[in-house]
């Protein structure tokens, strides 16, 4: 399949190229154009479906490369591991791998918000993925570029000392310090009508703060706000 715009023909096959995929690949280019059309271009023909799919496509391909990678791990570190292997911050950091951001269709306005950068990656890539899969309806074009990626990220999550749980790391270094708990503040922005709300929160000892974040839910946020607080202030 090739587009009416030969410019979009050429930028995603140079993306398949980028994900080491042949231009032979069984690509459905038409998914893919969708999976990098964010809704602020058109609120009918956008990525969110495909993101829904991908989100799943991304766990099943985590929790099988977990399987293979630990064999004799115990189920409780596969989950905690693949939470952190496919959560926003994670997969936006895959997308700027593959600069994808340079591909996706977003309106001005949009591409502006940079506080929703990480979510606005995130669901691109989880979306592409939905699109490879669809292509095919197995893993065929998705394992094999995504696999490496994936283990790495799973090493560096079990090398971690605070495993990436960091809100639960800060906590017992400022009672250990100050005898205190952390406050984590947490304010809802929402700029667009056509995107879910994100957050931003901040964690302070006292009135000193420590460090912010931010994520699509609260949790995910105080998680961020925690990280950058930890490597500020705790990892020193």
């Amino acid at each position: 399949m090739t587009f009416s715009d030969p410019r979009r023909d050429k930028q995603l096959r140079t993306l398949i190229q980028k994900l080491g995929l042949s231009e032979q690949s069984p690509v459905n280019y038409f998914w893919l154009d969708l999976a990098l059309t964010h809704p602020t271009i058109s609120q009918e023909k956008n990525y969110q479906q495909l993101e829904f799919l991908g989100d799943s496509v991304i766990r099943l391909a985590a929790a099988e490369l977990l399987l293979e990678t630990y064999p004799n791990a115990p189920v409780g570190e596969f989950a905690a591991l693949r939470s952190m292997m496919v959560s926003d911050r994670t997969l936006a950091e895959l997308a700027d791998s593959f600069t994808l951001e340079s591909y996706l269709l977003v309106s001005d306005s949009a591409a502006k918000d940079k506080v929703g950068r990480v979510s606005r990656l995130a669901d691109a890539f989880e979306a592409v993925l939905g699109a490879l899969y669809l292509s095919t309806h197995t893993m065929e074009l998705i394992r094999p570029w995504l696999d490496e990626l994936l283990k790495v990220k799973a090493e560096e999550i079990r090398q971690d000392p605070a495993r990436q749980n960091y809100k639960d790391a800060v906590q017992e270094w400022t009672q250990a310090q100050y005898k205190l708990l952390p406050e984590y503040r947490v304010q809802t922005i929402k700029s667009l009508p056509t995107e879910q709300p994100y957050f931003l929160a901040e964690v302070w000892l006292q009135n000193r703060k420590l460090g912010s974040g931010e994520g699509r839910s609260k949790k995910m946020a105080e998680q961020a706000a925690a990280k950058d607080a930890f490597f500020n202030f705790v990892q020193v």
